[in-house]
């Protein structure tokens, strides 16, 4: 029998890129790869890049660019750079890395299979990364190689429409485009029959799911429609825009027991001044008002957010509104980043005139207040009952397992067997700023 050929992929960024990761490794299972974790033998080699920070995109051409070696030991092993970073560089990573024989963009997943054997077949290079939605990999068509059996992502949209002035992603993703809640249902209704019980909708802005579909359907129609497909317990959604958190979704998280009581809904600033620099397309108060409006029609609701500190002309006055709009909504955690110019952006054309070291000063500061309010809000977890998805035992500890609440809270406890996929109730007895501590019921 012919062994099967290994591939080996490194996934930096977001949970879009580890969802389209495995959708990739499902494809290739198809062609008769097997997923290894020793890049040493492995027959194909990708790193699926992130754009979004130039840190990210830097350390997956540095890590690309250690594998010179492996393949001069090695000449028939195929390495590729897919994703964002490779739709940003594009062929200037063949100039870079002239090991690279692979470049695929995110809408040219489709593609790698094809180019991978022509490659082999002619040992030329093979570079794809204009839009081409046909070689597009669709989780309805492939089964991902997921490391959980029990939780998904499923790919409601890609692409974005935004121009907010510091991302890329539009630059990287392309377009905003849904896809059919008939395809969408088909593909969770597999996962479910498959043991999933809970599954997230991904999307660069989640909450604008819809456009341009006909019969007309937004993010809280496919909400209800995905809930009433047999064993599936959770629902969750990320990433939502202030812009397009409308009605229909809230009254969805409202009235459906399946649909998580968690938004994540970056604020970004709580400037207004500094969110017109960055073309958020809404003001504090708008945003205050959301959050009202969510936790009054919500109960239970919790909410997250995401931060960018040094923006271009960012006073201290401005990053104070930030410090003051969080301490007002007082969010269960929040992701703290300092800006840094992307070249494809707007931004990048400001001037960059907060000091690194105040733009540390403040990110500091800002996780600092942050963790104050998350230990304060998890101590008054103590004493509460909370239902709990283990994700599995400790690998240090086998006797300590790990889950997470509806509202997206880590907890540990203690079990002697493994309770991984299963739903369980655990007391509540102590906590951290990050995590909750119990004892299994």
């Amino acid at each position: 029998m012919t062994p099967p050929k290994l591939l080996w992929i490194e996934t930096y960024g977001c949970q879009m890129n580890v969802l389209d990761s495995e959708l990739i490794a499902g494809r290739m299972r198809k062609e008769g790869y097997e997923l290894t974790e020793d890049r040493n033998e492995a027959d194909l080699l990708l790193f699926n890049t992130c754009s979004v920070r130039e840190h990210a995109e830097e350390r997956a051409m540095s890590n690309a660019g250690s594998l010179k070696s492996l393949k001069r030991r090695r000449p028939e092993a195929i390495v590729g750079v897919v994703g964002c970073a490779a739709q940003n560089l594009k062929d200037g990573i063949f100039d870079r890395l002239p090991h690279v024989q692979l470049i695929v963009g995110p809408r040219r997943f489709g593609a790698i299979p094809r180019l991978v054997e022509e490659i082999r077949r002619t040992g030329l290079r093979r570079i794809a990364v204009e839009d081409c939605d046909d070689e597009f990999i669709d989780g309805a068509d492939v089964d991902s190689a997921r490391e959980t059996p029990f939780k998904a992502f499923v790919k409601a949209m890609e692409g974005c429409d935004l121009s907010c002035a510091f991302c890329i992603v539009p630059t990287t993703r392309g377009g905003e485009v849904s896809r059919t809640p008939e395809t969408i249902v088909e593909e969770v209704r597999r996962l479910a029959d498959a043991g999933v019980v809970e599954i997230t909708l991904l999307g660069q802005t989640i909450d604008s799911y819809g456009k341009g579909l006909k019969p007309a359907i937004d993010l809280g129609g496919l909400i209800r429609r995905v809930h009433e497909i047999p064993g599936l317990r959770r629902i969750r959604f990320i990433t939502s825009h202030p812009s397009f958190m409308r009605e229909p979704i809230i009254e969805a998280l409202r009235d459906l027991p399946k649909a998580c009581k968690y938004v994540h809904m970056p604020a970004q600033s709580g400037s207004d001044a500094v969110l017109k620099r960055m073309r958020r397309g809404y003001t504090v108060a708008r945003y205050l008002s959301l959050v009202e409006r969510l936790r009054e029609r919500v109960p239970g609701v919790e909410i997250a957010s995401d931060f960018i500190v040094g923006f271009p002309g960012e006073t201290e006055a401005d990053f104070e509104a930030t410090l003051e709009l969080s301490r007002r909504v007082r969010f269960q955690n929040a992701f703290v980043f300092q800006y840094s110019p992307r070249p494809g952006t707007d931004a990048a054309a400001m001037a960059d005139d907060v000091p690194e070291e105040e733009k540390g000063r403040r990110n500091r500061e800002l996780l600092a207040l942050q963790e104050g309010i998350s230990r304060e809000k998890n101590a008054a977890r103590v004493g509460q009952r909370l239902e709990i998805l283990v994700d599995g035992p400790s690998k240090n500890n086998p006797r300590r397992q790990a889950g997470r609440t509806d509202t997206n809270q880590i907890v540990h406890f203690e079990a002697d067997r493994d309770l991984r996929g299963r739903f369980v109730d655990v007391d509540i007895t102590s906590s951290t700023a990050l995590t909750l501590f119990g004892a299994l019921r």
